[in-house]
């Protein structure tokens, strides 16, 4: 079975246009082209384009994607991780979502909402004593306060940069490329960032060092503590993902001057 380029556009809300370009760039391919110069898709091709489109949500250019593309393995693996980190996302946003319903069911009947159902999905404070313990209780009280006086807006933005953050490295590390090539020194680049962005870590004081060392012990973190090394499982299982995080991490630091 085979697809027009304007059914595909309709299909994906993209545009003939964007499927062209994608062509041009090597990046799909159509099937067919007909003696009427019309471009034609089929299942392979349509699995490509899904591939691309979920790559395009995470961030990346269409020159790391085209990249990620040439060195995966196969469709399967790389779309078994897309879902493991999609359902990992509908976990938390389906457990955010009972609790603004409990909220509403309650204010509706003109009870008292339940506190600890409020905010399941939300809390980041149960790591207090752990952050203390490792980095001061400044920087716990810092990182509190950001986080208290952020608007929802800005927290969902916030939540929704680190998922992206996570997913970006899952698709990395299952590329092929190796922690110090230039795509994987682009998403470390993305975490130093991230982790600037929060008032009272080593990152945030300015010191290049501080956040080298801070990027170092944060890589150990991820491979010694499965709960940090989740966040970047691969299809190959194990502490794979994080390992491949940690000696990204540790490469980058290394530029820092």
């Amino acid at each position: 079975m085979e697809w027009s380029i304007q059914q595909i556009a309709k299909l994906t809300g993209t545009t003939s246009r964007a499927l062209r370009h994608y062509g041009e760039l090597g990046l799909l391919a159509p099937s067919r082209v007909g003696v009427n110069g019309y471009r034609y898709y089929d299942a392979t091709a349509l699995v490509r384009l899904q591939r691309i489109l979920l790559l395009r949500e995470l961030g990346l250019g269409l020159a790391t994607i085209a990249q990620v593309l040439e060195r995966d393995t196969t469709q399967q693996q790389a779309l078994e991780s897309h879902l493991a980190w999609l359902r990992d996302e509908q976990h938390r946003l389906e457990r955010q979502i009972r609790s603004v319903e409990s909220t509403l069911d309650a204010l509706e009947k003109g009870e008292q909402p339940m506190a600890e159902q409020m905010f399941d999905g939300f809390d980041h404070t149960v790591h207090k004593e752990e952050v203390e313990q490792r980095w001061g209780a400044k920087a716990y009280a810092d990182g509190d306060r950001w986080w208290r006086g952020m608007s929802e807006h800005d927290r969902a933005a916030w939540q929704q940069r680190s998922s992206d953050l996570a997913a970006a490295w899952i698709v990395v590390a299952e590329s092929g490329v190796t922690p110090d090539s230039p795509e994987a020194q682009a998403v470390a680049a993305r975490h130093a960032e991230w982790l600037r962005s929060v008032p009272g870590t080593p990152a945030d004081s300015g010191d290049p060092a501080d956040l080298a060392g801070y990027l170092r012990g944060l890589g150990e973190m991820y491979v010694a503590d499965p709960r940090f090394g989740a966040n970047y499982a691969t299809a190959r299982g194990g502490a794979h993902g994080a390992e491949f995080v940690r000696d990204a991490l540790s490469a980058y630091a290394d530029t820092l001057r």
